[in-house]
Order: C-alpha cells, then sequence, then structure tokens
C-alpha cells in the first residue's frame, strides 16, 4: 500500500491514485511490485534532522530513501520503504534548474522508488544511469 504524510508542511498537490498507479507501473517495470511505501513530505528542518539522525549526514537533500525490506538485497520483489521528502529542497532545485515545481516533484516521488529497485547514484556512471532511468519513468506518468 503506498501513502502520503506531512511533518511540518501541507500536502503537495498531487494526484494520489495516479502517482500509486505510476509507482507500480515503475516497480513492475523492473520485475517488482509496490509494497508498504511510505511518502513522508516534510520541510528543510525536518530532513536536516533525519539526515542527521539516521546517516550521520549535515546536509539538506531532497530525499531521503530508507529500504523497509526483510530480503537480502536484489532478492526481494516487493519493495517497501520510507521516502522522506523535502518540499523545500524540491521548489529549491526546480527554481534553479528551471523547471516546474510539479515536474520536480515527479522526479523526485520516482527517484526514491528507483533507489528501492536497487539503482544507485554515487558511483561512476551511477548519476547518468539513474537520470536516464527517471526519464523514462516520467514518460509513464501521463499514462498511468
Amino acid at each position: 500500500m503506498i501513502t502520503f504524510q506531512t511533518i511540518n508542511v501541507q500536502m503537495p498537490a498531487i494526484n494520489e491514485p495516479t502517482i500509486r498507479r505510476w509507482v507500480e507501473a515503475v516497480a513492475q517495470s523492473y520485475g517488482r511490485h509496490a509494497g508498504d511505501i511510505t511518502y513522508i513530505f516534510v520541510d528543510d528542518e525536518e530532513i536536516l534532522r533525519v539526515n542527521r539522525q539516521f546517516l550521520n549526514h549535515d546536509y539538506y537533500t531532497d530525499i531521503i530513501t530508507f529500504d523497509n525490506g526483510t530480503s537480502a538485497p536484489g532478492t526481494s520483489h516487493t519493495l517497501a520503504g520510507d521516502l522522506f521528502i523535502s518540499l523545500d529542497t524540491v521548489g529549491t532545485n526546480a527554481d534553479g534548474l528551471g523547471l516546474p515545481y510539479e515536474q520536480e516533484l515527479h522526479r523526485v516521488i520516482i527517484h526514491g522508488i528507483l533507489h528501492l529497485c536497487g539503482l544507485n547514484d554515487k558511483g561512476p556512471g551511477e548519476r547518468e544511469q539513474m537520470e536516464a532511468a527517471e526519464n523514462r519513468a516520467l514518460a509513464l506518468l501521463p499514462s498511468c
């Protein structure tokens, strides 16, 4: 079940049924199924707190993905996780990139799912692979 929560912010204007269908479609494209996934929309201060407390990172970010899968990586076909998204940082990034807020929010929403599917973006060439996967996933959104 895919759920949406907020901490310190108002719920963004998203079409929750469409987002649920989209996330499931993207998961299926990787041979996975969307299980218990919780999106938690927060402000910058909350994402910084989470980043410090759980990852020992002292910086703002747009998303933190916690994989709650109970199987070893790569063995479970059901995705489960908590995805913290800073709406403040999404807005800042959208402005900096000259993109509509909604487009950047959708990119971040699916970025976390791609992490749960096993994609990374920190190593050599991984960022380019992640961006290509995000673009393929974004192309699926209107058809969901």
